[in-house]
């Protein structure tokens, strides 16, 4: 699995279609108001050249890529932090994804609704956000009732967490989402434990329409509020990218580069989800099967290892590595081997993106 991706936003931004555009799932997507109710979710496949490289030239009976998870949540409003509209059913959803995608509209179309009749992707962000940190001081401040007790009766680690729940709260009461703090590791341990959704890393989608697509100055004024606040803005076309969905792989490009654009959302969205997350992506092959597979930056090999089998870990004595430019360039393994460019590492040597790796351990 790579990552788990949440599409959130006010009702009308245009997630569901946007959700469509990338899982080609097509869930109804409608001009009112909570169209969408219950989350869909959606699996794709992540399409690697890389992966279709190596499993070429190893000669692997079948691949397997990256899977990515989507969830299209319903719309948020105003006091969803008290339960308005869908509020709760949707504040809880978010908990589940590692990844907020937070969809906001920047076009103009007088059929579909908005919610607060005039366009202001700010606004409509800071809408959001509020309800987010909201229902975050609800959370901590629940749990700070809880800690008190046992910290007043002399349990450390009850004082201990009493008092980063009491930092947690001053910083969100002044309106600051804790993922703009450097947090310690103690003190991120907590708020993944309580799920804090101000925690979550978050990337802003500019929705735009057709005449857009290079340039809007809704989309300037929200990529600047993004900066602000540490996080990336992407922008693309909701509607346009649901129709290339449609297209086989060569017709795609081939849209894509009559609208001026270089990629699809899926494409851009997984690059900035990402470099979010700090995900690299590793690869392993035999005469059966070339697998991708998904790790955090720095990860030791001997850690890699057990996600390929949980044996791994425990039997490991060494990886040898080949290096994905040298797959490119020299298009053969025996070669690579014969310029002596495998390299064997032991259990400390840190997973680099593209590392084609080749386990040995104790059976």
């Amino acid at each position: 699995m790579g990552f788990k991706c949440g599409f959130i936003g006010l009702p009308n931004v245009g997630k569901s279609t946007i959700f469509n555009a990338i899982t080609n799932l097509k869930v109804e997507a409608s001009a009112y108001p909570f169209c969408t109710i219950n989350p869909h979710f959606g699996t794709v496949p992540l399409n690697d050249r890389r992966l279709d490289n190596i499993h070429k030239i190893v000669g692997s009976s079948k691949k397997s890529p990256t899977i990515l998870e989507f969830v299209d949540i319903a719309g948020l409003v105003k006091g969803a932090h008290k339960g308005e509209g869908l509020g709760n059913q949707f504040l809880s959803h978010i908990g589940m994804v590692d990844a907020i995608a937070h969809v906001v509209r920047c076009f103009e179309d007088e059929n579909i609704s908005h919610p607060y009749q005039s366009l202001d992707p700010v606004r409509d962000a800071e809408i959001v956000n509020a309800e987010i940190i909201l229902k975050d001081i609800e959370i901590v401040d629940r749990h700070l009732q809880r800690f008190s007790k046992a910290a007043k009766g002399g349990d450390q680690k009850a004082k201990r967490a009493f008092l980063i729940l009491k930092n947690f709260f001053e910083t969100l009461s002044a309106e600051i989402e804790l993922r703009s703090r450097d947090l310690s590791e103690d003190e991120l341990a907590l708020a993944r434990e309580l799920n804090l959704l101000t925690v979550k890393p978050v990337m802003y989608i500019a929705n735009v329409d057709e005449s857009h697509i290079n340039e809007s100055r809704l989309v300037e004024s929200l990529t600047e509020y993004a900066e602000s606040r540490g996080c990336p803005c992407i922008k693309f076309c909701g509607k346009v990218q649901a129709e290339i969905a449609e297209l086989n792989q060569e017709d795609q490009l081939e849209f894509l580069h009559a609208m001026g654009l270089d990629e699809t959302a899926l494409q851009k969205l997984v690059k900035t989800g990402y470099d979010l997350l700090e995900l690299i992506t590793f690869f392993t092959a035999n005469e059966n099967e070339a697998h991708a597979w998904t790790v955090k930056k720095a990860t030791p090999v001997v850690k890699a290892a057990s996600l390929v089998h949980t044996d791994f870990e425990k039997g490991f004595i060494k990886a040898e590595v080949i290096k994905y430019k040298d797959i490119e360039e020299y298009g053969s393994i025996k070669k690579i081997h014969d310029l002596g460019l495998a390299m064997i590492h032991g259990r400390d040597y840190l997973v680099e993106d593209g590392d084609l790796i080749f386990f040995k351990v104790k059976k």
